[in-house]
Formats: C-alpha cells, sequence, structure tokens
C-alpha cells in the first residue's frame, strides 16, 4: 500500500506533464510565423471577393460596365450615385432599397431577440429545475432539429390562415393579418425554426456551469427567477451572443420563410426580396446589384464586429475546464 500511491501519482503527473507539452507544441505551432503567414493569406483571398463588389458599387456605371474592379487602381474614379439609386430613387429602375431595409431591421430584430429569450428560459429549466419527464422533453426538442424547415413551411401556413380545428371546434382562430401584421407571422416562424437548436447550445452550456454555485444561492433563499437574472445571464452572455449572431445572420439573409409569410408586398418585403427582383428582372444594371448588395452586407457585418469578442468566447465555451 505505501509504494502503490507514490506509483500512481508518479504516472498521474507524467501524464499530465505529457498532455501539458503535448498542448504546448500545439500552441507554438498555431502562434508560429507560418501559421500567422497561411491564416493571412486565407483572409486576404476570403475577403478579395467582398472589397471587388465595395470597389465596383463606387464606380461609374459606364466603367463598371466596360471593365473589372481591378482597372480602379489604375485609373480611379468613384461616385455615390449608385447608393444614392439604390436607396432613395424615384424611379421604377432604381432600387429603392430604403424602405425594404427598415422591413429587414421590423422583421430580423424581434426575431433574434424572442427565440434567445424562450430558449434562454428553456435551457435554464431543462439544466436545473427537476421534474418529471424532463429528460424525454429535452431529447424532443434536440430531435426536432432534424426536421427540414421546407417541411414546416406549409402546415405553418395552413395554421396562420385557418386556424386549429379539433372535432368540428375551434381551439385557435385564423390569424387574418394584412399588411405591416404579417411580421408578426415571420416572428412567429423565425421563433419555431430557430427554438431547438438555441435550446441545445445554451443547455449544453448551463449543465456545466457549477452546481455548487447554484446550492449556495438556495441557501441564500434565492428563488429559481432570482438566481436565473442574477448568476445565470451574466455567466451566459457570450453564448447568448455567439446564438445572436448566428440568428441575426441566419434572419437577414433569408429569403423563403419571409417570401412566404410576409409576402411580397413593398409593406412587409424584407431587402433580400427587392435584392432578388433586382437580379431577376434587371440583371444588366451591375452598378444598382454591386451597390444593394454591399447594403444588404453592412449590417450583418456591423452586428459581428461588435458582437466578435462574445462570439468567440461563446464557441471556446466549456472547451477547457478550470
Amino acid at each position: 500500500m505505501t509504494t502503490a500511491t507514490p506509483t500512481v501519482a508518479a504516472g498521474t503527473q507524467k501524464t499530465g506533464g505529457r498532455g501539458t507539452s503535448t498542448a504546448g507544441r500545439v500552441r507554438r505551432r498555431l502562434n508560429s510565423r507560418t501559421a500567422t503567414v497561411v491564416s493571412i493569406v486565407i483572409a486576404v483571398f476570403w475577403t478579395i471577393p467582398t472589397f471587388g463588389l465595395f470597389v465596383s458599387s463606387i464606380r461609374p456605371e459606364d466603367e463598371i460596365k466596360s471593365s473589372g474592379w481591378w482597372n480602379f487602381f489604375t485609373s480611379p474614379s468613384f461616385t455615390l450615385e449608385n447608393y444614392q439609386e439604390v436607396l432613395f430613387g424615384r424611379s421604377s429602375s432604381s432600387g429603392q432599397l430604403a424602405s425594404y431595409f427598415i422591413n429587414s431591421l421590423a422583421i430580423t430584430i424581434p426575431s433574434v431577440l424572442f427565440p434567445i429569450a424562450f430558449a434562454a428560459l428553456a435551457a435554464y429549466a431543462l439544466a436545473w429545475i427537476n421534474f418529471r419527464g424532463r429528460d424525454w422533453l429535452y431529447i424532443a426538442i434536440f430531435a426536432l432539429q432534424i426536421v427540414p424547415l421546407q417541411m414546416a413551411l406549409v402546415p405553418l401556413l395552413k395554421f396562420f390562415s385557418t386556424g386549429v380545428t379539433v372535432g368540428g371546434i375551434t381551439v385557435l382562430p385564423a390569424w387574418d393579418l394584412v399588411d405591416e401584421q404579417k411580421f408578426a407571422q415571420v416572428w412567429f416562424a423565425h421563433t419555431c425554426f430557430a427554438l431547438p437548436f438555441a435550446v441545445f447550445l445554451l443547455h449544453n452550456f448551463m449543465s456545466q456551469l457549477p452546481g455548487e454555485l447554484m446550492e449556495s444561492a438556495r441557501v441564500d433563499g434565492a428563488t429559481h427567477p432570482k438566481i436565473f437574472r442574477s448568476i445565470v445571464l451574466p455567466l451566459i452572455t457570450p453564448a447568448l451572443a455567439a446564438i445572436g449572431i448566428f440568428q441575426f445572420l441566419w434572419v437577414w439573409n433569408d429569403l423563403l420563410v419571409a417570401l412566404i409569410f410576409a409576402g411580397g408586398g413593398d409593406e412587409t418585403a424584407p431587402l433580400t426580396v427587392r435584392l432578388a427582383e433586382m437580379a431577376g428582372t434587371r440583371g444588366n444594371e451591375w452598378q444598382r446589384l454591386t451597390a444593394g448588395a454591399f447594403v444588404s452586407i453592412v449590417v450583418p457585418l456591423i452586428v459581428f464586429l461588435s458582437l466578435q469578442r462574445y462570439f468567440v468566447r461563446g464557441l471556446l465555451a466549456g472547451s477547457v475546464k478550470g
């Protein structure tokens, strides 16, 4: 007995040292000059198409139609007329994207906030509240991720238009929404589609929080709402930011859901619907297409850059203990 303990301890120390040494070698390789150069090269090649799109959007119409965007550096000439026409043009051939831009914001912001709020509450209940059938409910939510979005469009649209009737009794009436009221249908659809994935990620994040922290709060008399508001929410901020970025990009770039549930009218159609119309009917108006495309990526770019530090922390959360 007296000789076994040092042997186990020595083996444990040796294994820990070997793991630390391996991690150190990996870290040194990732921080090496070669890895840095490769990362810079990949970033440059990844950014070139976006940079070319921006350069094309500020070139005059005759130049963008007669030469490539790289000729801008040999004979620089730029104008903001393309953005003026795309955003505020009065003619039918212009983009008139200003109102559609507002529609996209009206669709995207609630479609991000609603699923995050509901998913955070559901994830906390599944992780820290004991009730019968909790595990089966979590499995069911996880399984909903495999349902293709396209298969749910027709039943959901029928739900909005006719309601729910059981045995000839109307359980839920039809929504019968018109014009700007149809935004609610889009919010509902995006919330339903986002909840399974958001609950799954937040549950995995919350379940790794220290149990001692929750027990200490309960001993001090804190209720579940108090624990969730004062302890859990500050700790899961990186995960919320990561999910928020993913959901924002998905909803902002979505065309199918918004076109089906909001329609293609000027009152509710998002930016993506108008861009699709411009590409389909006026594909030769390159100066307007490039300006419109760059307008559509400005907001997601700002959101990502402003939440980048939380995004990285959210992706790495739970990967390392301690």
